[in-house]
């Protein structure tokens, strides 16, 4: 660094003479917070000034020199009428703790801009090394998978119904509308797939987007679909009698229903637990299907 840098980076920076006569009009307390604040401010500039692509690029151009002593003198400005106009508000009667406040604010702008150095991000070999690393912390009180701030991202809020109903209303019917018939027998083929009632029980706004709500909760692990059908039969009376399948039904010269179901994942219902009810409600939910596999 030339001499000339170095005089710069020692003189343009120091606190002026003002800010102690202003802060001598404080009294005891006030006098020892503001003259700290003036203080802290005063070196934040110097630190700023002395970092070191700042001042390379002062040194280099004597404009960029200029422009950084201008700056410079521009912020401790500030910081000098701060100081006074604390002085004035607590000798006209203005509390000390909210004179101190106000000033706070006034104070934390002067700080120079600091170009922030840029890190290589970590590889994905470095990565993987760090978590076994955590894996054999024995101390580790990680409970959450790390998964789920992203999932909670990716999902909508009739999708976040839809995992409120499939918890605390247990698997949800759904039926396919085959083709049937003598020649069903043989070879049947698929007229509609997944129609269900988990639109309207679940309340959704949209629910005419529950087959794409429904994909995406798959895609996320957190619901599967089971070719077993429920115990119960009577859940599939109401869905048979849907506009929807008598239609499908209806589209075909043999038509038959296949009778399915739909559950939570084992990762679904931890979901669940972790993000979307009380822990009291851990007891009393029904349970699900373990996937195929």
């Amino acid at each position: 660094m030339s001499d000339s840098g170095k005089k710069m980076a020692r003189s343009e920076v120091r606190t002026p003479a003002v800010l102690n006569g202003a802060a001598d009009a404080l009294p005891g307390v006030g006098r020892l917070a503001l003259g700290t604040a003036a203080r802290s401010a005063a070196w934040t500039i110097g630190s700023s000034v002395r970092s070191g692509r700042l001042l390379a690029r002062a040194i280099a151009s004597q404009d960029a020199r200029n422009e950084l002593v201008h700056a410079v003198a521009e912020d401790l400005a500030t910081v000098s009428g701060t100081v006074t106009e604390l002085a004035k508000a607590v000798s006209a009667g203005v509390p000390l703790h909210k004179a101190l406040l106000e000033g706070s604010f006034q104070l934390s702008t002067v700080v120079l801009a600091e170009e922030a150095p840029t890190r290589r991000p970590p590889t994905l070999r470095e990565r993987g090394e760090e978590l076994l690393q955590r894996s054999r912390d024995v101390w580790s009180d990680d409970e959450q998978h790390p998964a789920y701030a992203r999932i909670l991202e990716e999902l909508a809020p009739d999708e976040a119904r839809i995992l409120m109903l499939l918890l605390r209303g247990g698997p949800q019917p759904a039926v396919d509308v085959r083709t049937g018939g003598p020649i069903g027998m043989v070879s049947s083929s698929l007229v509609a797939a997944g129609l269900n009632m988990i639109g309207p029980r679940a309340g959704l706004r949209y629910v005419d987007q529950t087959p794409a709500y429904l994909n995406n909760l798959f895609r996320l692990g957190l619901v599967w679909f089971s070719t077993e059908q429920l115990d119960d039969p009577m859940e599939y009376q109401v869905v048979e009698a849907q506009p929807d399948v008598l239609e499908a039904m209806h589209s075909v010269r043999y038509a038959k229903v296949v009778r399915r179901s739909i559950h939570l994942t084992p990762f679904g219902i931890n979901f669940c637990r972790a993000c979307l009810v009380d822990e009291t409600e851990h007891a009393e939910l029904p349970e699900h299907q373990q996937p195929d596999e």
